[in-house]
């Protein structure tokens, strides 16, 4: 693959070089500029700069030895300072990735490593500065032989990766696996198995109402439900409508108006939602995409910025109003316009896409939606992680 996407330290690359965040006059700045400095050999390196380069303005590279670094050159890309896009900022970046690669190919270079350019202490968002970033070194790409490396590491990214990949690895068991094992054992006894778990459940919740232990509700629970089991220890599909009427028990006037945590549901406002939802019933999933942007108060812009898809994409899919996008940049919208798991097996339906617990892709989707972790970038490092296709590399 002559482009990834990887979680490292991009000192420790084993790349021919690396590209650093520069400033314009010869001094050391914060972030990945002094991290490569202090790893090249701080005083060796800010020397050759003072003395060999100088100045050197936004949008323009330079190169340098690569001193105590395993990469043999350093190639410094002399980043926009981002105020607001209004200042050429994205013409700026773009030339760095440009020519930074442009420079690397004039030295015989044939492995590089990039950091996101300019979003950490520069400003640049991070979504939009991973766009252009894919856009500049897929351009070159299409007419160069050269293995390059996005490097994204920051406490942020390492933090959430670190907190997402064990959750992630038991989400995908649990749902890639059971389906698995269904065909197996047959769906009886994963219905029996789910409606124990449901049953904790209202456990839990019960508890978390009033304030008591799961424990102290498995009694008083059993006035409303049946033994989980019939005697014979077969599913019994009756326990089906017994738990329908549990459920209406348990949600009684004196709870149907409480939130677990204490506050107070408003009625009018939840009915006035549902009419408004029932309104987009025959909605096309370009229609339904549009609606429920409007109605999350989002920008058309913030949306496919954050799921990081195409601009003219989002502006066929706004325009057609048949527009049949292919699943993975629905997918991606799901993500873009941060929708629940229920909002997102809707939209997706309209273009005649499920998420299907036989892939693992869309598992891994589900648990970041599910999760409320709208960031695409972890959600291709964990896609490459799990030996699956990319979506931005």
């Amino acid at each position: 693959m002559p482009f990834k996407i990887v979680r490292n330290d991009i000192t420790k690359m084993n790349t021919e070089a690396i590209v650093n965040t520069a400033n314009e006059f010869p001094s050391v700045g914060t972030g990945c500029d002094s991290a490569i400095y202090k790893a090249a050999g701080y005083d060796e390196l800010l020397k050759y700069r003072q003395e060999k380069i100088g100045y050197v303005a936004q949008g323009e590279v330079f190169i340098t030895p690569g001193f105590n670094l395993s990469a043999k050159y350093i190639i410094h890309a002399v980043s926009p300072l981002y105020d607001g896009g209004n200042a050429d900022e994205e013409v700026k970046l773009r030339s760095c990735y440009k020519k930074s690669l442009e420079l690397a190919k004039e030295n015989g270079i044939k492995s590089i490593a990039f950091p996101l350019i300019a979003t950490g202490g520069y400003g640049y968002p991070k979504e939009e500065g991973m766009r252009i970033a894919v856009d500049e070194i897929n351009a070159f790409l299409l007419e160069n032989d050269m293995l390059i490396y996005l490097v994204v590491f920051d406490d942020k990214t390492v933090s959430l990766g670190d907190k997402i990949y064990p959750d992630l690895e038991e989400y995908i068991d649990q749902n890639y696996v059971e389906e698995k094992r269904v065909e197996e054992y047959g769906e009886g006894f994963f219905k029996a198995a789910r409606r124990e778990e449901a049953g904790s459940r209202r456990r839990r919740k019960l508890g978390s109402i009033f304030g008591k232990p799961e424990r102290d509700f498995a009694s008083s629970e059993s006035m409303f439900l049946p033994n989980m089991a019939a005697p014979s220890g077969k599913y019994d599909e009756s326990l089906d409508e017994a738990d329908e009427d549990a459920e209406v028990l348990l949600s009684g006037a004196s709870l149907e108006t409480i939130k677990p945590d204490g506050a107070y549901f408003d009625i009018e406002e939840h009915e006035s939602k549902l009419e408004e939802r029932m309104k987009h019933l025959s909605d096309t999933f370009s229609q339904y995409l549009l609606y429920l942007i409007q109605d999350k108060k989002m920008e058309n812009s913030e949306v496919y910025k954050r799921a990081i898809v195409d601009k003219k994409t989002f502006s066929k899919i706004k325009n057609n109003v048949n527009y049949h996008p292919q699943k993975i940049t629905a997918l991606c919208l799901c993500v873009g316009a941060m929708l629940n798991l229920d909002e997102s097996k809707d939209l997706l339906a309209r273009a005649g896409y499920a998420l299907s617990p036989c892939d693992k892709t869309d598992i891994i989707f589900s648990y970041f939606i599910e999760n409320e972790i709208y960031d695409m970038i972890e959600l291709d490092i964990q896609l490459e992680e799990h030996g699956l296709p990319c979506i931005i590399s």
